[in-house]
């Protein structure tokens, strides 16, 4: 400090200033009310529900029921089978028999009763000429004899080709009927899939429209439990949108020069003075 310059330089304080800056009392009130209601709704527990899955419908048990019922038309097949091997066999008598016109023994009494009537014609008729035991008579009555029996082997040829006949169109029909039988298997072990696919196919439908309505029940549920949270988001997005209006207080400091600083430099500035007056000339 000098004694001779006058006042001294103090060092100044620098200004500061604090500024508090809080939302309007009514909209910080609320907002702080808003924190409670979420931090009340956060802390209950959710249920969360379980997730289900819809089970088979009973059209699908069926199919599956039905799916495990193999050779449908296996017995159809194995007859068809039996068919074609009985129709393959070779045709005997026992075949043809069964077919010979029932009649035939008569036919061949009747063609000897006739043969026999002209033998007995011609043996009269020698006794009438006289020639009755000749070379002639018995000529004839050989040729006679052979057209008789001729006849008779004829009628009987006939019922046998025409039994033979038959067994072999019964034949053909058998072997016919048989692969009939074994495509008819094959249609029915074909219709059993074609059923078992629809059982499936509208099972499958049942049990998507069960798992949409699970899945309904599930998402209702969810959306009751998080009801809370979606009012309160509601209420924080409309406080976050609402006024903005703040309040703030402001406090502040200026540079001052302490007290003894004053003193000092008044002491001073008094004694430089009284100096000034002791010398010569000064006024």
């Amino acid at each position: 400090m000098s004694f001779f310059g006058g006042r001294s330089s103090q060092p100044t304080t620098p200004t500061t200033q604090t500024s508090f800056v809080r939302e309007a009392p009514g909209i910080e009130e609320r907002k702080i009310e808003l924190m409670d209601i979420a931090r009340q709704v956060a802390q209950q527990p959710i249920n969360l529900p379980d997730i289900q899955v819809a089970p088979l419908s009973g059209l699908e048990q069926q199919g599956i029921t039905a799916a495990g019922t193999t050779g449908v038309g296996a017995g159809t097949v194995q007859q068809g089978i039996g068919q074609i091997l009985g129709a393959a066999a070779p045709i005997g008598q026992q075949q043809i028999s069964q077919y010979l016109n029932p009649y035939q023994q008569y036919v061949t009494d009747e063609i000897a009763r006739q043969g026999q009537m002209m033998q007995n014609q011609l043996g009269a008729q020698a006794i009438g000429a006289g020639a009755f035991g000749g070379g002639r008579e018995g000529v004839q009555q050989a040729e006679l004899q052979g057209r008789t029996l001729s006849t008779i082997g004829q009628s009987l040829g006939q019922g046998f080709q025409t039994a033979l006949g038959a067994a072999q169109r019964q034949q053909q029909v058998g072997l016919a009927a048989g692969q009939q039988l074994g495509q008819m298997g094959g249609l029915q072990q074909q219709m059993a899939g074609q059923d078992i696919n629809q059982l499936f196919a509208a099972g499958g439908v049942q049990r998507q429209l069960a798992q949409q309505a699970l899945d309904a029940q599930r998402q209702t549920t969810l959306q009751q439990q998080y009801e809370p949270y979606q009012r309160a988001e509601f209420l924080a997005n409309l406080y976050a949108a609402g006024p903005k209006t703040q309040s703030g207080i402001t406090m502040g400091t200026a540079p001052s020069t302490s007290p003894l600083a004053q003193a000092v430099g008044t002491g001073i500035g008094a004694f430089a003075a009284y100096q000034g007056a002791k010398q010569p000339g000064t006024i």
